[in-house]
């Protein structure tokens, strides 16, 4: 399988799995520059064709996940 559809089917499972709505408790985030605090709350916007969960925390940010990257569960 090529790297490309690998990445659609990866990012189609993704959306099945983190469908708009989806309420999401944060553990940890690998972003050096501004990443959101352990524990914040938030809900999925969508997913994006590279699998990017975007979020709308509930702290009023707006910055997504990346899957296998960032640490987060399902609440």
């Amino acid at each position: 399988m090529r790297n490309n559809e690998y990445s659609i089917r990866n990012a189609e499972k993704i959306k099945r799995q983190y469908r708009p709505g989806t309420r999401i408790r944060l553990i940890a985030m690998e972003d050096p520059y501004s990443p959101v605090q352990p524990g914040t709350l938030g809900t999925v916007r969508m997913v994006d064709d590279c699998g990017q969960i975007h979020m709308e925390w509930d702290n009023g940010r707006t910055l997504a996940l990346v899957p296998g990257v960032d640490d987060f569960v399902i609440i």
